[in-house]
């Protein structure tokens, strides 16, 4: 499998991505409430970094790479959002104090980068062993995209039982819980033992969530470049940037009401692209979608649901500042 990285390339890149994690620790060590400037402010940097980064590729690298790893990261960030609205519902069900909310999103992100290079490696050897591993992942994100789209269908919302999630309980078996937080600490000795706080207990529910979006994302890169290190740098620039998204996007989640009709079809378009790149190793007059064909697509669907969100929130507002009939406006 070619890639454009060689290892000094890895090794610069992972140095500036502890660095950065690093940086973001710094900022969190003193617990304090993230006011919408701070976080706009990081937002643009975060969003400046990976459009400066596809830049040097298509310099260094040539166009084909940057085109990839520009729709890998619309791809990856587009899938975040969806991250979103689960750490807001786990903050919220946890009652996570203000001030210690970008910490616990911060350890979420670190924990994700760690998962995200774990199947990234899986992938790429999958990926070593055969062209059938196109049509596998393709299938993964078919059945993933009508999940999606049922639940979208039904209006059922992200829904979080924390007593029902199998890692809280687990935890719970093993040592008792505090029923309030400490601070940043994760446990405290009281009456002698050691004692976990909630804090410990919503850290590793987001590091189970993690887990489960690993599991959908890195496919969907695949499906748009096969190269390891850019499947890497795409979910590393869309995962950086999260925290301070989350404090930009929390008030405007709740209006995205078409998101997940997008991804549904942004997850199917990737299943059938990777499927048909599959059918094209064996029937080599089948069409394989091309990448800037793939990019116009998902940036298409974004507009679209984004666009239809809107309407539709206007509409609603619209209704409800009505006179009622045979009535007047108040």
């Amino acid at each position: 499998m070619h890639s454009i990285a060689s290892p000094t390339l890895w090794a610069i890149t992972i140095a500036v991505l502890l660095a950065l994690l690093a940086l973001d620790f710094a900022i969190t060590h003193r617990p304090h409430e993230v006011h919408i400037r701070e976080a706009v402010g990081w937002s643009i940097f975060y969003l400046a970094l990976p459009a400066a980064f596809g830049v040097f590729v298509w310099q260094v690298y040539g166009r084909t790479p940057a085109v990839e790893f520009y729709t890998g990261y619309i791809v990856e960030k587009s899938l975040s959002v969806d991250n979103l609205f689960v750490f807001m519902l786990l903050l919220t069900s946890f009652a996570v104090p203000a001030v210690m909310a970008q910490r616990v999103l911060l350890y979420g992100i670190a924990g994700a980068l760690v998962l995200r290079a774990v199947f990234i490696a899986l992938g790429a050897a999958v990926l070593q062993s055969g062209v059938w591993a196109f049509l596998l992942f393709g299938a993964i994100l078919l059945a993933t995209a009508a999940k999606v789209l049922r639940d979208a269908v039904r209006g059922q919302e992200h829904q979080i039982d924390i007593d029902g999630l199998r890692s809280v309980r687990f935890l719970r078996r093993f040592m008792p819980v505090t029923g309030e937080y400490h601070g940043s600490k994760m446990s405290v000795m009281l009456n002698g033992r050691r004692t976990l706080t909630p804090l410990a207990l919503v850290v590793v529910a987001v590091f189970t969530t993690d887990l489960v979006f690993a599991f959908d994302s890195v496919p969907a890169v695949y499906g748009v470049t096969e190269d390891p290190y850019l499947v890497f740098a795409t979910n590393a620039f869309a995962l950086l940037g999260l925290r301070a998204l989350y404090f930009v996007l929390r008030s405007l989640l709740d209006r995205l009401r078409h998101l997940n009709y997008g991804l549904a079809v942004i997850l199917a378009f990737i299943g059938v692209k990777l499927v048909l790149h599959w059918a094209h190793s064996v029937w080599t007059w089948l069409p394989d979608i091309p990448t800037m064909a793939s990019l116009v697509v998902i940036l298409g669907v974004l507009a679209v649901v984004t666009t239809t969100s809107l309407l539709a929130n206007r509409r609603d507002e619209l209704a409800e500042s009505a006179p009622p009939p045979g009535g007047r406006a108040r």
